[in-house]
C-alpha cells in the first residue's frame, strides 16, 4: 500500500498466528474477551445478525435498522501497562477467527500528527481511513487499533488545544461518522491513559467503554506462575513475589503487567545472567529496586 507506512505502526492479515501467542500471554484475556465478545460481533458482524434474526423470528427486524445507527467505536482506558493495546490486537484477531472473516489489522501511527503544517494532520487522518476503507471493501473486515487517542482526540474545549488539534478531532469524528455506512466492516478500538482528557463528541460515539485496571493478587500470580515456569521457584516464594508487588501500606499503587513483565523480570535475569542461575533474591531485589509505574492524573 503505497504511502501508508508513514500512516500505520502496523498493518497485518487476520487471522495471525503471532496475535494467537500474544493472547495466550495476556492474563485474563480469555475472561474479558468472553464477557464483551458478544457486544463487539454485534458492531462487526451484520450478516450473522441479519441470519439471527431471520432463524429466531422467521423476518427482518426492524430492530436491526436501531443497531446500525450504533458507531463502530469502542474505547480502552486505564493506566499505562495494564495491556490496552495488546489486547486490542488480540481481540481484533479473535473476532476474525470467531467470524470465520478474513480482516486486517492497522495501527494507527502517531506521524499522522504530522509536522505541524496547516492541513497536515486532518490530511494524513483522512488518508489512514481512505486506505482502511478500501481494504475492508465489500466482504473483508478491518480493524483499526488507535493508541495513545488523547493525543490524537483531545477535548476540543479544552485550553491548551490549538486550532491544528481542533481541526483534526472534527475530522476524526467525521471519518467514525463515515464508516458507519459500511455495516460493521470497519471497527475503531481506540486506546488512551486519560479518558477525561477525549473530547465528549467522541466519548458520546462509544458503542463500548471497557477499563483495565491494574493486576489484582489472582492476576499477579498467574503472571509470575506462567512466566517464571521452568525457574523452580517455590509456590512460597511465588506468593511472596505477588505480595511485593501489590499495594502496601506506604505504597498505594501495585505494578502494572508491564512493569512486572518489561522492568523487575529483566532487571532480575540482569542480576544472574551470564554466570549463574535467576534466584528469588535476584527478582526480589528486582522489585524492591523498582517503582510501580504512576497513576495517570486525570484533570
Amino acid at each position: 500500500m503505497d504511502g501508508s507506512n508513514m500512516l500505520f505502526e502496523l498493518e497485518l492479515a487476520l487471522p495471525n498466528k503471532e496475535l494467537n501467542e500474544q493472547a495466550l500471554r495476556l492474563i485474563g484475556f480469555d475472561k474479558r474477551y468472553d464477557r464483551i465478545r458478544r457486544l463487539l460481533r454485534l458492531l462487526v458482524d451484520s450478516a450473522g445478525l441479519e441470519q439471527w434474526a431471520k432463524k429466531h423470528f422467521g423476518t427482518r427486524l426492524p430492530l436491526l435498522d436501531a443497531m446500525r445507527d450504533r458507531y463502530p467505536l469502542v474505547i480502552f482506558e486505564g493506566d499505562v501497562g495494564t495491556g490496552k493495546t495488546a489486547t486490542a490486537e488480540a481481540i481484533a484477531n479473535s473476532l476474525s477467527q470467531e467470524m470465520r472473516k478474513d480482516a486486517m489489522l492497522f495501527k494507527l501511527s502517531t506521524r499522522v500528527r504530522g509536522s505541524g503544517n496547516v492541513g497536515e494532520m486532518s490530511t494524513l487522518i483522512n488518508q489512514a481511513f481512505e486506505v482502511i476503507t478500501k481494504e475492508a471493501g465489500k466482504s473483508r473486515a478491518s480493524f483499526l487499533v488507535i493508541d495513545e487517542a488523547d493525543s490524537l482526540a483531545a477535548n476540543r474545549n479544552a485550553s491548551q488545544s490549538h486550532h491544528e488539534d481542533k481541526v483534526a478531532v472534527n475530522t476524526l469524528i467525521q471519518k467514525i461518522d463515515d464508516i458507519r455506512r459500511l455495516n460493521g466492516r470497519v471497527l475503531v478500538l481506540l486506546c488512551t491513559n486519560r479518558i477525561s482528557a477525549l473530547d465528549p463528541a467522541i466519548l458520546r460515539r462509544a458503542a463500548h467503554i471497557e477499563k483495565f485496571l491494574r493486576p489484582d493478587v489472582n492476576e499477579r500470580k498467574e503472571l509470575l506462575i506462567k512466566d517464571l515456569s521452568g525457574v523452580g521457584i517455590s509456590s512460597s516464594d511465588i506468593d511472596e513475589l505477588v505480595r511485593l508487588t501489590g499495594p502496601n501500606g506506604s505504597r498505594k499503587l501495585g505494578y502494572t503487567f508491564s512493569d512486572i513483565r518489561t522492568r523487575v523480570l529483566p532487571d532480575a535475569i540482569a542480576r544472574a545472567f551470564p554466570d549463574r542461575k535467576l534466584e528469588q533474591a535476584d527478582i526480589v531485589a528486582a522489585i524492591r529496586d523498582t517503582s510501580p509505574s504512576p497513576a495517570i492524573v486525570e484533570e
